[in-house]
């Protein structure tokens, strides 16, 4: 071969060589630009995923919890219901005239708890227990033999729906010595 035929030679496999490198060149970056196509499409449909999760647990929060304010408003009837009751000595729950309306009144509150059972509207006991700064408010301490910080009388009964407080109980704790 001559020297010229070598330059052509030489020449043509540098612009053959061109091409095929800028061919690689581009596939690598055509599978770069796809492997983060990929990634963000994996990152999408996760957060999808977490969405959709968080909206399933939001309605059924607002299913379950949907009765919660009207609940708040019931629970003053109840708590009077619970007074008027309370209220009436033993010798007129015996006098034949205000029978009726005495167990008028039991008979609302029984259906008015019965309702809350249904709604899972539940009343806390708090009596003897120690005070738990969830579910009780401390209104004042009494001298007591109890042991400091239980509770020793209740001044208004605490609520629960589900498994959120609807309402603390307001109590009174004994103090120590």
């Amino acid at each position: 071969m001559s020297e010229t035929e070598n330059k052509d030679f030489a020449g043509e496999t540098a612009e053959t060589t061109a091409p095929a490198d800028e061919g690689a060149a581009r596939l690598a970056e055509l599978e770069t630009q796809l492997a983060d196509a990929r990634q963000q499409l994996l990152y999408a449909a996760a957060d999808t995923q977490n969405v959709r999760r968080r909206l399933e647990k939001e309605i059924a929060d607002a299913r379950a919890y949907s009765v919660t304010s009207f609940a708040r408003d019931l629970l003053s009837v109840a708590d009077n219901f619970e007074r008027a009751l309370a209220a009436i000595p033993a010798e007129l729950r015996e006098d034949e005239k205000l029978k009726g309306l005495v167990s008028g009144i039991e008979g609302t509150a029984r259906e008015l708890n019965a309702v809350f059972e249904r709604q899972g509207i539940v009343k806390l006991s708090s009596l003897g227990e120690k005070l738990d700064p969830n579910l009780h408010q401390p209104m004042l301490e009494l001298p007591s033999d109890a042991e400091p910080g239980t509770i020793v009388q209740e001044l208004q009964p605490g609520y629960k729906i589900k498994d959120r407080l609807l309402r603390p109980a307001m109590v009174a704790v004994a103090k120590a010595g």
